[in-house]
């Protein structure tokens, strides 16, 4: 019993100094980017050894990939934690959209990660399966709903779900990577708290208005077998 006390424990211990390490780790490459951050630092701010971080994660180059695997958790997880399919259609979408913008607002370590893999050109997510698992779920929990809104015509044309994906990771991510330029260039501090109510149900009513507007391109088109402008 003892055995099993003490094995449980070091677990714990190893779970505890793994997710600090993450913690730190994150702190460092979202400040300093992977060639500019230095796993010496990271262990001198843990007040451990750099052969400590190593012997769990192996390397630089498998701390970040760590990293930016539990950054992208972090929203993925948040996003299953939503009872969106018991949710009407799009009571659901305005849901995982305000999801998403509230978690870049407090989370900008996330998105300057994700801007420092785009100047790799991503070559540390492609290398991780994990990623790849991580991030299939939140298209698949989109298409769900996209599917229950068009077969209950709520939803008014059919759409690719990574386009939804895409439309509301834009939105989030402009207000947060951009808001310095945007306020030294307008005037307009986008990330003021007087304005994020508006901000953020501004995004709901896009994605709404996206999906309830009849696709005019696809219903404009002649039927097969007919010319345009010819009678029924």
């Amino acid at each position: 019993m003892r055995d099993i006390q003490a094995r449980s424990e070091r677990i714990r211990d190893a779970e505890r100094t793994r997710a600090e390490i993450l913690e730190v780790a994150t702190a460092e490459f979202a400040q300093r980017g992977y060639s500019g951050a230095r796993v010496d630092e990271i262990a001198a701010r843990m007040r451990t050894t750099k052969r400590m971080i190593y012997y769990y994660f192996g390397g630089k180059e498998q701390l970040y990939t760590a990293v930016l695997e539990r950054a992208y958790a972090q929203l993925r997880d948040a996003e299953q934690t939503l009872d969106v399919e018991h949710l009407e259609p799009l009571a659901a979408i305005r849901e995982l959209a305000e999801l998403t913008f509230d978690h870049h607002e407090r989370h900008p370590e996330f998105l300057r990660l994700v801007a420092i893999e785009n100047i790799h050109r991503a070559e540390h997510i492609q290398r991780s399966s994990v990623l790849t698992s991580i991030n299939t779920r939140a298209v698949d929990l989109l298409a769900r709903i996209l599917q229950r809104g068009l077969e209950q015509g709520a939803i008014r044309r059919e759409v690719d779900p990574l386009d939804v994906h895409m439309l509301i990771s834009a939105f989030c991510v402009f207000g947060v990577a951009n808001q310095h330029t945007f306020k030294a260039i307008f005037g307009r501090d986008l990330g003021a708290r007087s304005r994020r109510a508006h901000y953020r149900k501004m995004l709901g009513d896009l994605v709404i208005a996206y999906l309830t507007t009849p696709d005019q391109a696809a219903t404009g088109r002649p039927k097969r077998g007919t010319r345009s402008g010819a009678r029924a």
